[in-house]
């Protein structure tokens, strides 16, 4: 009776240590390894023109996401919001960001921003050439123009 029960306790053990071994190889976790050459950009649809974008991860039109994206040399967005918090890192070219009432910064290659959404910005890119910044939300991408006040 006892070598019986032995086994069996010895076999339900057996069991977990596969299930567990098994439940650990369906999470391994492998990097991801993207060459720029074989990213896929996609137009940005209702954004300014002659935006595109390449996801990484999530997706910028339904939820969090991180992506590269691409934008035309001498753009200029006016007073707008982002309802997400946003963290951008230029890649090349020249971004310009203007909090209200702030001084308009210029930011080169390797330079970073962190914004909490619905911070009132102006942004836009240099005349020299396009712009490529890294960029990820915690949420989908929307730009809410503001309107100005009546005085």
């Amino acid at each position: 009776m006892k070598r019986s029960m032995f086994l069996g306790t010895l076999r339900v053990a057996a069991m977990m240590l596969l299930l567990a071994a098994g439940a650990m190889a369906q999470t391994k976790k492998e990097a991801v390894v993207w060459p720029a050459a074989d990213l896929k950009w996609t137009e940005m649809k209702g954004g300014p023109p002659g935006i595109s974008y390449a996801n990484l991860w999530g997706h910028m039109d339904k939820g969090a996401y991180g992506a590269f994206v691409k934008l035309p040399a001498g753009m200029n967005n006016p007073l707008h919001t982002h309802s997400s918090d946003m963290k951008l890192v230029v890649i090349s070219g020249t971004f310009y960001y203007t909090p209200e009432g702030g001084t308009m910064q210029k930011l080169g290659p390797g330079s970073y921003l962190s914004e909490p959404g619905g911070v009132k910005h102006m942004s836009g890119t240099s005349p020299d050439g396009p712009c490529v910044v890294f960029q990820e939300a915690t949420g989908k991408f929307d730009m809410k123009p503001v309107k100005a006040e009546m005085k």
